[in-house]
């Protein structure tokens, strides 16, 4: 069974459950399948393969995460609460990340490969480990332990 297809399933669940909050998020998931379908030409009744329906819950998980801030930098911690609800929900479907640790000796190994020694090629880095670790970490994870080996 396809990612897009059990998210599809459980809405039935979560509706005889009651649970609003549950129902909302996979629902939202779906409309953003279709809107990823109709973004690369394709017809909406058609399926997301896993990876594309991946990077769709990834994109939309970091979404909230960036919601979450704002909330918060608003003073809106009401608002902020029921988006970490609605993420928690949505990170049930994600594989799950690497640690800090981990990605630290994948950089380290990649730095020492590549040959680099100073902070101006940070970029060149941190752009070949988000490609080897794409959908393994998340990048602010990777952004800040590629910070710590040049400090």
């Amino acid at each position: 069974m396809s990612l897009q297809s059990d998210i599809k399933s459980q809405i039935k669940d979560s509706m005889l459950a009651k649970d609003r909050v549950r129902t909302d998020v996979l629902r939202g998931m779906t409309a953003a399948f279709t809107n990823e379908l109709v973004a690369k030409g394709r017809k909406p009744q058609e399926e997301l393969n896993d990876e594309e329906a991946m990077a769709v819950v990834m994109r939309l998980a970091k979404q909230r995460k960036e919601s979450i801030e704002q909330f918060r930098a608003g003073g809106r911690e009401d608002l902020a609460l029921e988006e970490e609800a609605q993420l928690r929900i949505i990170q049930h479907f994600l594989p799950e990340m690497m640690g800090e640790d981990a990605i630290m000796k994948v950089a380290v190994a990649k730095k020492e490969s590549m040959g680099i020694t100073d902070a101006s090629k940070k970029g060149m880095l941190m752009a070949e480990l988000m490609k080897e670790l794409k959908g393994k970490a998340d990048g602010t994870v990777v952004k800040s332990v590629v910070d710590k080996l040049f400090v």
